[in-house]
């Protein structure tokens, strides 16, 4: 794709109302997600649930893309259909993960760096041949004792950047996600510091690397007070110290901040998209604020689903709700009376 087919494929996943879905989880994390309902994690049973969700009727009123794992990229619908035309055939678009997750930073204690760059120019151009249009790479940035490193936030920018650059070279849009994790007791406040510092660092090492930000996407982290901190910030800071975070790191030329959910439960997810949707309203904020969620649309289905052929139905209305609610969040319409349409 030359780089304007790559903004149009950005606007698009971005469109009003519409965000993705984050099914790129990998073998280890799936198997949790499936023993937390005691089902066996086999090639069929991932397959099958995968592709409940992808023919949810209606569902691409909301969801304009979906990060697929290598294996979902590959992979065949039960009927013999590659769920990567499942997908195009609704008119939603389909990327991958092309990270290999992380490992220990030499020297660094405690924080970790994302590996994946050997053999990814190779990767790309294989998954460009089998229909990707975006890809995803995630950095991870956990706060503690004495840590971020300033070495940890550089080292995972600059790996960010490298992986943006090669994928713009395969004609993909790189989504470029840097994670300040939620866990731990840390204020709202030191998240917005730890939060400002790695995007500046991950902006400057784009700009450095020569990648084209109007064919990006950012993935990042909502500002947050750390999951187990006490008095945790409400919905409206978290709103306002999040956009002004934004504005003063993101350049306007990135067509739109895509949220992860992050480890919130579905309804703080949606509650805080809301609410940072509104806020940005009022203040003019220059680019479109939709999501890409994995358990924020995904916990509800995978429950109602529990392994069964016959619970399909009903995995696939908790989809469309959660799909639905988050799209209503998205363009800042939400309320708890949606909730209700659930049942």
């Amino acid at each position: 794709m030359s780089l304007q087919d790559m903004i149009d494929v950005a606007q698009a996943i971005v469109a009003p109302g519409k965000g993705i879905l984050a099914a790129d989880e990998s073998g280890g994390t799936i198997q949790k997600r499936f023993d937390s309902i005691g089902v066996e994690s086999t090639f069929e049973n991932r397959r099958d649930y995968r592709e409940s969700l992808f023919r949810t009727a209606g569902a691409n009123e909301f969801i304009s893309g979906v990060i697929l794992f290598d294996e979902t990229l590959k992979q065949d619908g039960a009927n013999g259909t590659p769920l990567v035309k499942v997908l195009t055939d609704q008119g939603i678009i389909p990327g991958i993960k092309v990270d290999k997750s992380t490992k220990p930073l030499a020297g660094a204690g405690d924080e970790v760096i994302t590996e994946g760059h050997d053999g990814l120019r190779e990767r790309l151009a294989e998954y460009a041949e089998l229909g990707a249009k975006f890809t995803k790479w995630r950095g991870v940035i956990t706060i503690g004792d004495g840590i971020p490193s300033r070495y940890c936030i550089e080292a995972n920018a600059h790996a960010l950047a490298r992986y943006a650059a090669l994928s713009q070279e395969a004609g993909l849009v790189p989504i470029v996600e840097p994670e300040v994790l939620m866990d731990g007791d840390h204020s709202i406040d030191t998240c917005y510091e730890v939060t400002t510092t790695t995007l500046r660092e991950v902006y400057y090492e784009l700009g450095t690397q020569r990648v084209a930000l109007e064919g990006t996407l950012l993935k990042p982290n909502m500002v947050l007070s750390g999951k187990s901190a006490t008095n945790r910030a409400d919905a409206e800071q978290v709103a306002e110290m999040t956009v002004e975070c934004f504005k003063n790191t993101v350049p306007a030329r990135v067509p739109g901040i895509i949220f992860l959910s992050g480890g919130q439960s579905d309804d703080e997810a949606t509650v805080n998209l809301d609410a940072i949707n509104r806020h940005a309203a009022s203040v003019g904020a220059p680019w479109e604020l939709s999501f890409s969620y994995g358990r924020g649309l995904q916990a509800a289905p995978l429950k109602a689903w529990g392994g069964e052929a016959a619970n399909i139905p009903a995995a696939q209305k908790a989809y469309y709700h959660r799909a639905k609610v988050t799209s209503a969040a998205r363009r800042g319409e939400y309320s708890a009376d949606m909730e209700q349409a659930a049942g």
